[in-house]
């Protein structure tokens, strides 16, 4: 097969992944972007890697997040449809992620929501992300505009700092009885139960973390229990995503995640990248996101986790010293 055929052999392949054959799966695609991948055929040259001896994802060098600050990550050669932007602070580098096709970002999207809480187009969605909208570029706010657009209900759509009307709609949609979902960035949450307090138990409030130097660093153990107190809701969800990545994890109601079916993690020993943890250890979370067709499919994260024995993980933090980014900055 030629390269095109070989993508869209892998596209089909990636669309029907089940856990069973998700290993070999990877070790697929791992050969592929060794093959078609200058970058990352060059970090496993300096490495001294024969992709052919690799035989289980343990063994598989992880590229540095890092990379995607400083270089162009493609797989094959193609036309960049758009590029998604990392936030950061003013002087910061932030990361660039090209994009061949937004439809394949979306199509994963909805799969990955889907696996946890069917499509998306049965709940009216409510986006609190006011950060998000005033820049460009956000994978997040993609992915939040395509479910609204997907959703049943017109009354779907974002909020930028109209929280009164926020509010109204909220107790609108749940007098009407409607599956309703408000994802949100977390100090945009805060602010917004600060001025209001609504009693809305079935509402699904999904943080995205992030308080981006707007608010005072808290556990997410604090912050879910404002939140949940706000809304008046038994359990906070978060979703766990970034620029670098086309798939999400979801957390439903114990502060842990699981990964959607194109997504797996794998926990590294912080002084020995090449070391992986086994369960419940203390280390920083690699990631395998299989939608990463086009760039690289296996991430050396800088944030740290442990994992367990049902592959659940949680967030403990970031490395030191390590750059600070828009989501997921809350610390257990």
């Amino acid at each position: 097969m030629d390269f095109g055929q070989q993508w869209t052999y892998f596209l089909n392949r990636i669309r029907e992944v089940q856990e069973e054959n998700f290993n070999e799966l990877a070790l697929e695609i791992f050969r592929w972007q060794a093959a078609w991948n200058p970058l990352y055929r060059q970090f496993l040259e300096l490495l001294q890697v024969q992709p052919d001896e690799i035989d289980s994802i343990g063994e598989i060098p992880f590229l540095p997040i890092s990379f995607f600050k400083s270089k162009t990550i493609k797989t094959g050669l193609w036309k960049t449809e758009t590029v998604f932007e990392s936030s950061g602070t003013s002087g910061q580098i932030t990361s660039r992620h090209e994009v061949r096709s937004t439809a394949w970002y979306e199509e994963n999207t909805v799969r990955g929501f889907g696996h946890f809480y069917g499509h998306p187009s049965g709940y009216c969605f409510l986006a609190l992300l006011p950060s998000y909208l005033e820049r460009g570029g956000s994978s997040l706010v993609l992915m939040a505009d395509h479910f609204i657009q997907t959703s049943s209900f017109a009354e779907s759509g974002f909020f930028l700092k109209d929280h009164a009307m926020l509010a109204r709609l909220l107790n609108e949609l749940k007098a009407k009885t409607i599956p309703t979902v408000l994802i949100g960035v977390s100090f945009g949450l805060l602010d917004f139960v600060e001025q209001y307090q609504i009693d809305f138990p079935d509402l699904i409030v999904m943080e995205t973390g992030g308080m981006k130097g707007r608010r005072k660093e808290m556990t997410r153990m604090e912050l879910h229990e404002l939140i949940r107190k706000g809304f008046n809701i038994n359990h906070v969800h978060s979703e766990y995503g970034m620029t670098e990545l086309f798939s999400q994890a979801y957390s439903q109601k114990d502060g842990l995640f699981r990964t959607s079916p194109t997504m797996k993690i794998l926990i590294r020993d912080v002084t020995d990248p090449f070391c992986i943890l086994p369960e419940r250890r203390h280390g920083a979370i690699n990631i395998i996101d299989l939608a990463n067709l086009d760039t690289c499919a296996f991430i050396a994260t800088d944030d740290l986790g442990r994992q367990y024995a049902d592959n659940s993980f949680e967030i403990l933090g970031r490395i030191d010293a390590s750059d600070i980014r828009g989501c997921n900055l809350m610390v257990v």
